[in-house]
């Protein structure tokens, strides 16, 4: 099972990618942006295998 650093590690760097998007950067309000929050967990598979590839950096992946 993953913990929670890790996991609040790369829900950072999905938040951050979704907000150097200009157009939801432009559509996201004041009270959206105070709800913010790495400590989401809804998209985390818990029961099923996923493919790791450890021969791609996270930060490179488009």
């Amino acid at each position: 099972m993953m913990h929670a650093g890790p996991l609040t590690y790369l829900n950072t760097i999905l938040l951050q990618r979704v907000l150097a998007d200009p157009a939801w950067s432009r559509r996201l309000t004041e009270p959206d942006r105070h709800a913010l929050s790495a400590l989401f967990w809804s998209h985390v598979n818990l029961y099923r295998r996923f493919n790791l590839d450890m021969n791609a950096h996270l930060l490179d992946a488009a």
